[in-house]
C-alpha cells in the first residue's frame, strides 16, 4: 500500500471509529453518512483496532465508586458523585434516583430558587425526593416544556414533584423549547409573565439538568422541533445538548440559528450558579458529559459507575 493510501485509510478509520465509539452510531448509520458499504465500515473499525487508534478495555462496573469520584473531581475541578452499585441491574435506576435526591437535599437551604430541566434522568431525582422542611424554596423550569409529540419529557411531573417536596408551587415555562423561527421566540420572550419566568430561572442559585445525546433515538429528536436537515447538522457537529443548547466537544454552540430559536437558560448563566448539578447515566452520554464538565457548565455531577469509568479515560 502506498504512503498516501495508507494515510487516507488511517484518516478514514479514525473518522469511522469516532462515529462508532464516541457518537454511538451503528455501522449502518456510519455507512449511510459516509457513503460507503457496511462491510467497509467493519473493516475500517478492525483496522483502527489493529493500528492502535482504538484500544478496547474491559471495565469492572463494581470498581470503587469513591475512587472514581475522587479522580473525576480532580480532573474536572467539580464535585462528582458516583452512584455505587451495578448500573446494569434493573434496580439501579431507583437507587440512582434516591442517591441524586439525597445529594440535592444536602445543598438546598431556605430561600433558594431551584431551576429544573427535564428528561428521564431528571425525573429519577424528582420522583425520589422526600418531603423537606426547608422553607421558602421556589422551583422554576429552566427551559420550554411543550412538545409536538406523544413522547414523555416528564417536564411537568418533575417540576411538580420537586416543588411538592418543598411545599411550593412550580413556575412553568409553557412554551416549546425550540421555536420555528427566532422572531416569534423573541416576541414571546417580551411577554411579562414569560419574562418573569425566564428571569427567575436566571436568578436560580441551584440548577438541575441532564445532557442529551445526538443519537437518532435521542428524546430531543423525537419531539417535533427539527426537520431532517437540522437533525443531520446537529448529529454531525454536536456531541450532545445541555438544556437543549447543542454543543461540540469543547462546549461551544454548534448552530447559532438553532440556538437563537431556543428558549430557556443560557449556557453562560449555568456557569454562574452556586450549584449547577448535572445528572446523567449511560456510557452513550460520555462525550456530552465530558464537554459540559470541561466547559464549566456544571460544577456538580451525579453519574453511574460505567459512565464514570469512561470519563476517566477521556482527554
Amino acid at each position: 500500500m502506498s504512503e498516501k493510501l495508507e494515510t487516507d485509510k488511517l484518516v478514514q478509520s479514525q473518522e469511522v471509529a469516532e462515529l462508532y465509539y464516541q457518537q454511538d452510531l451503528s455501522q449502518a448509520q456510519i455507512a449511510s453518512r459516509l457513503g460507503i458499504s457496511r462491510p467497509t465500515v467493519s473493516r475500517l473499525l478492525q483496522f483502527a483496532r489493529d493500528r492502535g487508534i482504538v484500544k478496547i478495555e474491559i471495565v469492572n462496573p463494581l470498581l470503587d465508586s469513591a475512587n472514581l469520584a475522587q479522580q473525576l473531581s480532580q480532573k474536572y475541578g467539580a464535585t462528582i458523585k458516583v452512584v455505587p452499585g451495578n448500573p446494569l441491574e434493573n434496580t439501579f435506576q431507583n437507587s440512582y434516583g434516591q442517591y441524586a435526591a439525597e445529594f440535592l437535599t444536602t445543598l438546598v437551604k431556605p430561600g433558594d430558587i431551584i431551576g429544573i430541566g427535564w428528561g428521564k434522568t431528571v425525573h429519577l431525582l424528582a420522583e425520589n425526593i422526600e418531603e423537606q422542611s426547608v422553607s421558602g424554596v421556589q422551583v422554576v423550569q429552566l427551559k420550554g416544556s411543550v412538545s409536538f409529540s406523544n413522547q414523555k419529557t416528564f417536564a411537568y411531573e418533575s417540576a411538580n414533584e420537586l416543588a411538592a417536596a418543598y411545599h411550593g408551587n412550580p413556575e412553568f415555562l409553557p412554551l416549546p423549547v425550540i421555536f420555528d423561527n427566532r422572531v416569534t421566540k423573541e416576541m414571546v420572550e417580551k411577554d411579562r409573565h414569560i419574562n418573569h419566568i425566564l428571569e427567575l430561572g436566571r436568578n436560580a442559585n441551584v440548577a438541575i439538568f441532564t445532557v442529551g445525546t445526538v443519537r437518532t433515538e435521542a428524546l430531543i429528536f423525537q419531539l417535533g422541533y427539527f426537520n431532517e436537515s437540522e437533525k443531520n447538522e446537529l448529529q454531525q457537529l454536536a456531541v450532545g445538548d445541555v438544556c437543549s443548547r447543542f454543543i461540540d466537544a469543547n462546549g461551544e454552540i454548534v448552530s447559532t440559528a438553532i440556538n437563537e430559536r431556543t428558549i430557556g437558560i443560557a449556557l453562560d448563566d449555568l456557569k454562574q450558579k452556586e450549584h449547577a448539578i448535572l445528572v446523567a447515566t449511560g456510557v452513550a452520554k460520555a462525550a456530552g458529559v465530558h464537554a459540559v464538565l470541561k466547559a464549566g457548565y456544571a460544577n456538580c455531577a451525579v453519574i453511574d459507575q460505567l459512565l464514570a469509568q469512561k470519563l476517566v479515560t477521556l482527554d
